[in-house]
């Protein structure tokens, strides 16, 4: 193991869209039998990658062309279907392995400091809110050196009936957990969602309705913060996937009506029926978040967390996911330069790491207070 990766909320919290992971589920589990519904999803119809800044080498290009990466985007807005604004606060990645149907998924940590839009630096979050899903697809491509043109975005009920519809999944669960998740969370989705859902008396297993598996996903103050929430969010997407493979036609089907009303997408009709054209042979074999190595403290007057540096996660992302010592970008080496020099952070201040590749695992991260003035961040 080389030396360099070894270094390597206010009374009312605002309902987080966890449920955009389902696209996996949905692409994955549609079929003809329902290309009728698709109708009633809103397609804003297919990005050139001029749009999205996509800057690869001629070698990377070659790596990522046998993937399907699609960018997954959960928004914190209030108002139903309203899919062109708000700060992204889920953000993942969907990697599809096209020869082998082996599916990655990576969270991308909201509070990442990041080139949001040309010339403005802050939380990877509020690339959305900047342009929309193309302003924020094109963050993550020029940060990350992807070729993303693919998005979906879902409405906040979307985790709540998909989970009814499987006739909930199971959790185990802390005393801490459910206490937060009636203190903080079940009171206000049912009162979003239109839901009545009932309070949990303390830790153990259960089986958990949409609300609560809401909740559950919603938890960010507890060890761990929100590193620990992405986990949580990770855990009940691979809990979903695997009870819906093994439902009935029928639930599925269900299920399958219900999503659609509740996404909007670049994919079209054709697109997401070509996906679904093998769904038995998917297989969801690893999720994550990222950056790997990070430093978490305060920039300018918020809390972010800092990659150590950029450059380096850049490269072990690209080997995550498509198992590919890529070159990063110009662009790629630039925003990292930037950040160091910014910040002064690099792979000497690293105080959590989390690498899948080397099983390097520090997860007992603490805010070090560490201070920039003068940022041009936005939240």
């Amino acid at each position: 193991m080389s030396t360099k990766r070894k270094k390597k909320k206010n009374k009312k919290n605002k309902i987080v869209i966890f449920a955009i992971e389902l696209i996996v589920l949905v692409a994955l589990l549609v079929g003809l039998y329902v290309s009728s519904k698709m109708d009633e999803m809103e397609t804003t119809g297919p990005i050139e990658p001029e749009e999205v800044e996509i800057e690869l080498d001629s070698e990377t290009k070659e790596a990522l062309e046998g993937y399907t990466n699609i960018a997954l985007f959960g928004l914190d807005n209030r108002t139903v279907g309203k899919y062109e604004s708000g700060n992204s606060d889920t953000i993942m990645i969907a990697s599809i392995n096209n020869d082998t149907k082996e599916v990655k998924i990576l969270s991308v940590y909201r509070d990442t400091y990041l080139n949001v839009k040309e010339g403005t630096y802050g939380k990877i979050n509020s690339a959305y809110s900047y342009g929309g899903p193309k302003n924020a697809i094109a963050a993550l491509n020029k940060n990350l050196n992807l070729d993303i043109t693919n998005y979906v975005a879902v409405d906040f009920g979307a985790v709540v009936d998909a989970v009814d519809l499987l006739d909930g999944i199971e959790l185990t669960l802390t005393d801490e957990e459910v206490k937060i998740m009636n203190d903080n969370y079940i009171d206000e989705i049912n009162e979003v969602t239109n839901h009545s859902s009932e309070k949990l008396s303390g830790g153990g297993t259960y089986k958990v309705d949409g609300v609560q598996a809401l909740a559950y996903c919603r938890i960010r103050y507890t060890a761990g913060d929100d590193f620990r929430r992405t986990e949580r969010q990770r855990e009940v997407l691979t809990k979903m996937i695997e009870k819906a493979k093994g439902s009935s036609i029928s639930t599925v089907s269900k299920l399958i009506e219900a999503m659609f009303g509740e996404i909007s997408t670049s994919f079209t009709s054709k697109e997401m029926l070509s996906l679904a054209s093998s769904v038995m042979d998917y297989e969801l074999v690893g999720n994550h978040g990222w950056p790997f190595e990070l430093y978490t403290g305060n920039i300018g007057s918020q809390s972010m967390v800092v990659p150590t540096d950029l450059e380096t996660n850049v490269q072990e992302l690209h080997e995550y996911l498509f198992s590919e010592e890529n070159n990063v970008s110009n662009t790629v080496k630039g925003i990292s330069e930037y950040i160091v020099n910014y910040t002064g952070l690099t792979t000497e201040h690293t105080a959590r790491y989390d690498n899948p590749l080397t099983g390097d695992d520090n997860t007992s991260t603490t805010d070090t207070g560490y201070s920039t003035e003068g940022t041009n961040s936005e939240e």
